[in-house]
């Protein structure tokens, strides 16, 4: 189970977008299953669709936070006592297609709905695939730094003499009393790097609903802040859960000094932190690669592939889809 199934980032979400026209919820989470509802829409206006999505994703009509590591079933050997009730949820809903976003390559899920799909005749589509990188931490972080690359070991940990050298250096979290300093800062430093706030109102309000949730299924919070002197200059957005760290976002001051890969610099200090606790063993990057190039593929010691797939289930929805894809 991941943190992303956990009832605090599931019901912040439904909390959230659950009151959008045409959300019905169809299933809560259970352990390590995703809840699933059903968002009733009219492509372009006109063609209707029943879509079954994941709590926490949603496709094509509206954008919120990543939702990551969704899954259909628990783990372990049970999954094939889950297959009957799952497939009883499918055969008597009405629906169009059903999307299931981010799903683990190594997971049983995908295979038994190629099998599902097959045999009820369906169409399956692969819509996007992605890689999460991880650094194991339960070793030593001198062990780890040494199997690093020399240009990622030096923006990693070694330019720390160069940041020292300009003033002290500290690590403070701002979870719980300095949450809206923390947000405000990460949106000011993604408006300058992106041209974009990382956080509009509805993801804030979803964030803080979830922060203030976690605590309750055995997480924390850290909101870490890297001050150079008084000056906070770079933020990570990290949460603890179950013996892992899910590195959520960050941001930084851009152009800091020209020798200073501030953000990657930033990340080493919360690697180490990882390695140094006893009761962690992950520190998870997540998906997604940086502005300019895959830091995290080099920063990483195992990956994840993930895929979101489509199931359709109505004959026009499959004629339109195979044109598309020039499968027809």
């Amino acid at each position: 189970m991941s943190l992303f199934q956990t009832n605090a980032w599931q019901d912040a979400w439904w909390a959230i977008w659950g009151s959008t026209p045409g959300f019905r919820h169809i299933q809560s989470c259970e352990q390590e299953v995703s809840g699933l509802y059903q968002d009733v829409y009219r492509l372009y206006g006109c063609i209707p669709i029943r879509c079954f999505q994941f709590i926490g994703t949603n496709y094509r009509r509206i954008s919120t936070p990543r939702t990551e590591y969704n899954s259909l079933f628990h783990g372990g050997d049970t999954v094939s006592g889950q297959e009957p009730a799952f497939t009883e949820l499918l055969d008597s809903g009405e629906w169009t297609e059903a999307v299931f976003r981010d799903v683990r390559e190594d997971a049983p899920d995908l295979e038994i709905l190629r099998r599902l799909a097959v045999s009820r005749g369906w169409s399956m589509r692969t819509l996007a695939t992605d890689t999460a990188y991880a650094v194991d931490t339960r070793g030593s972080f001198q062990s780890y730094l040494a199997g690093l690359g020399s240009n990622t070991r030096l923006k990693l940990y070694n330019r720390r003499k160069i940041l020292e050298g300009l003033g002290t250096v500290a690590l403070e979290n701002a979870w719980p009393n300095r949450v809206d300093e923390f947000f405000d800062l990460l949106n000011r430093f993604h408006r300058v790097r992106w041209g974009v706030e990382c956080f509009n109102k509805e993801s804030l309000e979803f964030h803080r609903c979830f922060l203030e949730q976690i605590s309750k299924d055995g997480g924390g919070p850290s909101l870490s802040l890297l001050l150079c002197g008084d000056r906070v200059i770079s933020v990570v957005y990290n949460v603890c859960y179950k013996g892992c760290v899910y590195n959520l976002q960050s941001g930084y001051v851009e152009d800091f000094h020209r020798k200073i890969a501030l953000g990657t610099l930033h990340l080493g200090y919360c690697i180490e932190t990882a390695f140094s606790s006893p009761t962690l063993q992950m520190f998870d990057m997540l998906a997604g690669t940086g502005k300019n190039d895959n830091y995290k593929a080099r920063l990483a010691t195992q990956h994840v592939e993930l895929r979101s797939v489509m199931v359709v289930r109505s004959w026009l929805s499959k004629i339109l889809y195979r044109l598309k894809d020039g499968t027809g």
